[in-house]
């Protein structure tokens, strides 16, 4: 990430003891980078990988493609991205979504979506990605969505 800091920002940083490569968002007054979280479960057959934190260019979009890849190699084909506690998507992050999405489908799969928050599911609509998903509101609706006939 670069930072474009103002002389007056790089004279307090350097006055507060501060070296100016190490401010970060937090340090301007935004939100703190978070490392993005998973964590998998088993419901009814299904995979969920609760997903917690930015889905961003990096390690982050690295995080999600390899949990992915690492449930398919395990034979998983039921997996559900629980979104909920997702703040952010930048392009990378809607970009491994989509390969995902492709990844699982060539695979015999089925990948969803559950719990986004209405910033996500309005980006996913802007970019024509929504309508690639099976989108869910509740995570039960979505758990029986992969066992109703086709």
């Amino acid at each position: 990430m670069v930072l474009f800091l103002s002389s007056n920002l790089l004279k307090r940083a350097s006055t507060s003891g501060v070296a100016a490569s190490a401010i970060l968002p937090a340090d301007l007054g935004g939100e703190p980078l978070e490392k993005l979280k998973t964590s998998t479960r088993q419901v009814e057959g299904v995979t969920i990988v609760d997903l917690s934190g930015r889905i961003t260019l990096g390690e982050a979009s690295v995080v999600v493609r390899d949990v992915i890849n690492d449930l398919m190699g395990k034979g998983n084909k039921k997996i559900l991205l629980n979104l909920v506690e997702v703040n952010y998507i930048d392009s990378s992050g809607l970009g491994v979504l989509v390969s995902s999405f492709s990844t699982v489908r060539s695979q015999g799969g089925e990948l969803k979506l559950v719990n986004l928050s209405k910033r996500i599911g309005d980006l996913l609509r802007i970019t024509k990605v929504y309508s690639l998903f099976d989108v869910k509101d509740d995570e039960a609706a979505a758990v029986a969505s992969f066992f109703r006939a086709a």
